[in-house]
């Protein structure tokens, strides 16, 4: 293996201990383990730092239009190609939490294509709406969270703002 490959390695363990801590400290947020849960926080927000790290090491950080450019590619794979395969496998394999995880994300990534799409059109209008993210799907709406989450139902009152 190359640097490279190590680096993009360690990017993804990174990133994948990142999200992971951070579900730990949820859960440990509700059994009432305050301490536990920050220290995941924290052990959390040092995987970020890494993963950070490595991706900039590997080029992987442009100006904002190419990132754009590449956030489009990336969830335009994500719902034409990845989650359409995964969505069949967990299908005929009968593990329908998996099929509905994978649904949900595929109808999301749709979405988020489609913003990244119109930021860059958008590109220099600094003023725009903030985002409302379903904690259920990831739904992600541009302005006021709608009543209901069209995707899972979850209610406009759970929506988190993101500003």
């Amino acid at each position: 293996m190359s640097t490279m490959d190590n680096l993009k390695a360690a990017f993804a363990g990174e990133s994948q201990a990142n999200r992971r801590y951070l579900a730990f400290a949820k859960k440990a947020d509700e059994e009432g383990y305050r301490q536990a849960a920050k220290l995941f926080r924290a052990a959390a927000a040092a995987e970020t730092v890494h993963a950070h790290n490595h991706l900039d090491v590997m080029g992987g950080v442009k100006g904002t239009k190419e990132n754009l450019n590449a956030a489009i590619i990336g969830e335009t794979f994500e719902f034409t190609e990845m989650y359409p395969s995964y969505i069949k496998e967990a299908e005929g394999e009968g593990k329908n939490k998996a099929k509905w995880s994978f649904d949900v994300a595929n109808q999301v990534e749709k979405i988020h294509g489609e913003l990244f799409k119109e930021a860059l059109a958008k590109m220099g209008m600094e003023e725009g709406p903030d985002y409302h993210v379903c904690p259920v799907c990831g739904n992600t709406v541009a302005g006021p969270a709608p009543d209901k989450c069209p995707i899972c139902d979850t209610a406009k009152d759970r929506f988190i703002l993101v500003a």
